[in-house]
């Protein structure tokens, strides 16, 4: 039987690097049993590149603008806009002029292992992208080659 979770902002996880903006897991799937949640911020120009992973991700934007698209379409999300990225589906964003943050919701269990992975493995100071692809593909995540 599932049990109820209530965390105050006291009990959650410091937030994560990942890339130059952050990752606040606020719930996981052990917590949950189905999905996760997240607080996600950033400053203007950071974000991830083109991938796609077996999960659902859900965004909804809680302040400035997110620059950001799924498979052909692309957007700028403003405050109060909602992104709803089906599994398999490719995708990528970056925080607009002034940065901003959003709220995110995931399907399955693997995004806060990533996450915490990528704060801890990876030199965002001089990243091996190699390195970062493969730890991407460690947790089901695939990193679109960039192009050119």
């Amino acid at each position: 039987m599932k049990q109820p979770l209530i965390l105050s902002p006291r009990e959650t996880s410091k937030p994560l690097n990942v890339g130059g903006f952050q990752i606040t897991v606020l719930a996981t799937v052990e917590q949950t049993g189905d999905y996760e949640l997240f607080r996600i911020a950033g400053p203007e120009g950071t974000g991830p590149g083109p991938h796609y992973h077996a999960w659902d991700e859900s965004f909804f934007v809680l302040s400035g603008a997110v620059h950001c698209g799924v498979d052909s379409t692309q957007t700028l999300a403003t405050v109060g806009t909602v992104i709803h990225v089906p599994g398999g589906s490719t995708h990528w964003f970056r925080f607009a002029e002034g940065g901003g943050e959003f709220f995110s919701v995931t399907s399955r269990g693997n995004a806060s292992k990533m996450f915490a992975a990528f704060d801890q493995g990876v030199n965002w100071a001089d990243p091996d992208r190699q390195a970062l692809v493969a730890l991407a593909a460690s947790y089901g995540q695939t990193v679109i080659a960039k192009q050119g």
